[in-house]
């Protein structure tokens, strides 16, 4: 059967959305009702550096006030913290907490465990090939967690 360019590409995104969905599904079931993907994206950012609004809305492709949006639905949840710069008290730092730092390690953990079930579904030898072709096709450059941009304006911003 021939597909179209199109048909590849939502078949891509059809995969990328139903590990995502399945992600946030679980995280939901453990406790965590409220994680969206782009907080996942900003908790990352947070965590490599992007410290305050700017920095956040440049290292996500939003809008300072969008980051901000963000932040405080962070913040609300115990997922991030405002603390004050060790070298400038004027000025307050985000910085990821221990609660947030569980939920990266559990979502990650639970990526693991959808793999596994898609290796149980298609095979072990099936899946490496699909990954291996899927590296090979996008020149194995890991794409940013921290950097969806596109992702953030498509999908109507942070929430």
């Amino acid at each position: 059967m021939s597909r179209s360019g199109a048909d590849l590409a939502l078949l891509l995104l059809g995969g990328f959305r139903s590990l995502v969905d399945d992600a946030t599904d679980e995280l939901a079931r453990r406790g965590h009702q409220d994680v969206r993907p782009v907080h996942d994206f900003a908790m990352r950012a947070i965590a490599a550096g992007a410290d305050d609004a700017t920095r956040l809305g440049r290292r996500l492709s939003v809008s300072k006030q969008a980051a901000a949006k963000t932040i405080a639905a962070l913040q609300e949840r115990g997922y991030v913290t405002r603390e004050t710069d060790p070298l400038d008290a004027r000025r307050k730092r985000l910085q990821v907490t221990a609660l947030g730092f569980d939920v990266l390690r559990q979502g990650e953990e639970i990526f693991d465990e959808l793999r596994d079930g898609w290796e149980r579904r298609i095979g072990p030898g099936e899946l490496e090939r699909l990954e291996r072709h899927l590296a090979t096709l996008v020149d194995a450059a890991p794409i940013r967690l921290d950097t969806p941009g596109w992702m953030a304006r498509d999908l109507g911003g942070p929430s």
